[in-house]
């Protein structure tokens, strides 16, 4: 198994729209999806069919659909309260999606690297963002930025009935189609290679847009990219970032609100191969 992963404490606490966070004083690896640096319509599926996955893919040596009720019940003391977000959540095995010598940390409340100097973002982080763009309707249609492994994407596709999902990392976007494919939502699910900040232009506008990587500001093509009365959520900052939440207003106006504190990897254009 890897070396576990270090918790990131910073001086100063962080408090959310739901009271102060029980993720203790500050930023940590627990309330982001920072780079971590070491060696080395709710539509849910037909019973059974995600969740007949977790034993044939991975033998976790315990049961996993617990650990997801386990986690879901954190989910609701941290103070999520979408039902519908949570039961999406339940639905999708995220132990699929990480390491197979990390899987029992699968359902920790804690990013996981993924490789590539990338992570899965904390069940939290994830939970939050999704219940902030379904506020006051499940969209039909999403981009979200920066796929990563799949999880999030994963997620969406529960929730919604068309997801776009670019990822920039050739290596994680092989790994997103391929996880898509193990679970039978590659028709709900697009996963692009490609430059997320230039969005995903021959599928706008979106309901909503999810980005999962923060950049000094929010590029302008993700902004033109929204449709009107839809809802972006993103991370914004270099050293000190926060969640933004932007609903485009009008064909000119976007509304804006500063939210949480967290901390992400960074943004960046062009592909890696």
């Amino acid at each position: 198994m890897r070396k576990p992963v270090n918790r990131f404490p910073f001086a100063d606490g962080t408090t959310n729209r739901f009271g102060k966070s029980r993720l203790g004083s500050g930023l940590s690896a627990s309330n982001s999806n920072t780079r971590i640096v070491q060696r080395g319509q709710l539509h849910p599926p037909p019973s059974g069919a995600v969740s007949s996955q977790v034993s044939t893919s991975v033998n976790l040596g315990l049961n996993s659909e617990r650990s997801r009720g386990m986690m879901i019940e954190r989910l609701r003391r941290q103070g999520i309260a979408d039902e519908r977000v949570l039961a999406a959540m339940q639905a999708v095995p995220r132990h699929l999606f990480v390491d197979e010598g990390l899987a029992s940390r699968a359902y920790e409340d804690d990013a996981l690297p993924i490789g590539f100097a990338q992570t899965i973002s904390q069940p939290w982080v994830v939970a939050h963002m999704l219940s902030l763009v379904c506020d006051q309707k499940i969209p039909n249609k999403v981009l979200e930025v920066g796929a990563g492994c799949g999880y999030q994407a994963a997620v969406l596709a529960q929730l919604v009935k068309e997801v776009y999902a670019i990822e920039r990392i050739r290596g994680l976007y092989d790994m997103a189609r391929e996880r898509m494919r193990q679970l039978g939502l590659s028709q709900r699910v697009r996963v692009l290679f490609g430059d997320g900040m230039q969005g995903y232009v021959a599928s706008a506008p979106y309901d909503a847009i999810v980005v999962a990587a923060a950049g000094p500001v929010i590029p302008r093509a993700l902004l033109e990219q929204l449709a009107i009365g839809g809802r972006l959520i993103a991370p914004e900052g270099t050293t000190q970032q926060r969640l933004v939440l932007v609903e485009r207003t009008g064909q000119a106006n976007w509304r804006r609100e500063e939210l949480d504190a967290v901390r992400f990897v960074p943004m960046r254009s062009g592909t890696q191969i």
